[in-house]
């Protein structure tokens, strides 16, 4: 999806999505042509769906096809086992700044924490912590981009947009894989 597509939410792009469930409640799966372009937590698989239509609201969204559900399992299969890994094209859409942020998290292996404060440091914006945690609450590709993996300086779990016990089972499963 183009940054301009994007900001006309979605005009002239098709979506297909997809929403299946796993040991962390319903998740739903978007993809453009480029890539996923959301992976998304919950409990109420309408209100995922809903999520989709307000972030996109001028795409065609699409059910998923067999060949798309498979993506969906390869995402479910990945949150229930983390040490699989997960290796499928990203349609990644934000600010430069959001977007250094989430290159940032990427890098952050499996089973590491980090602070705001050192997403911070190795983006270069040692006094942009706030705008940091903006940035983890903004990102739309839950387990693919990683935020649920930044911590507050002290260890304590802080807020997640997918719930905080859902941040602490994907840190256990992480943990001990």
């Amino acid at each position: 999806m183009t940054p301009s597509a994007y900001r006309a939410g979605g005009a002239a792009t098709a979506i297909r999505f997809a929403v299946g469930e796993c040991s962390l409640g319903s998740i739903l799966v978007a993809a453009s042509e480029r890539g996923v372009c959301a992976i998304l937590l919950g409990d109420d698989p309408d209100k995922l769906v809903r999520d989709l239509q307000d972030r996109f609201p001028r795409a065609e969204l699409i059910g998923g096809d067999p060949e798309f559900e498979r993506q969906v399992a390869s995402v479910v299969a990945f949150v229930e086992a983390p040490g699989l890994g997960l290796d499928l094209p990203l349609d990644v859409r934000g600010t430069a700044f959001q977007q250094r942020v989430w290159q940032a998290l990427r890098a952050i292996p499996a089973g590491a924490t980090v602070c705001y404060a050192d997403i911070a440091e190795r983006i270069g914006a040692p006094r942009s912590v706030r705008a940091v945690a903006q940035a983890c609450a903004a990102n739309a590709l839950a387990v693919a981009i990683p935020c649920h993996r930044v911590v507050q300086r002290d260890g304590g779990l802080s807020g997640y947009r997918w719930g905080v016990e859902r941040k602490r089972k994907l840190l256990d499963r992480e943990a001990s894989a």
